[in-house]
């Protein structure tokens, strides 16, 4: 996935995700950080992820399925990707 390092949207995605990943690390090693706390950060982390997963998702299948289509049907993509959404 060579195209994907110019996509600013992406690489700005994973480093919030670093950042959650950071604060949930942090909550773990803090004595006040209560039990829900941690649980609702990680829930955002995952939920971050697979925002990060659809993107990449989407992605390709720009990139390498649909790039040489003779017809491509935007409106059937576009209910493709909304789908693989609701699903992951």
């Amino acid at each position: 996935m060579s195209h994907l390092h110019h996509d600013k949207k992406i690489l700005n995605r994973v480093k919030r995700i670093q950042g959650q990943i950071t604060a949930v690390e942090k909550s773990l090693t803090d004595p006040e950080s209560s039990c829900i706390e941690v649980l609702q950060q990680v829930a955002a982390v995952k939920g971050a992820v697979n925002g990060l997963m659809n993107q990449l998702i989407e992605q390709h299948l720009k990139e390498h399925v649909l790039k040489d289509a003779e017809h491509i049907n935007e409106e059937e993509i576009q209910k493709f990707l909304a789908l693989l959404q609701r699903y992951l």
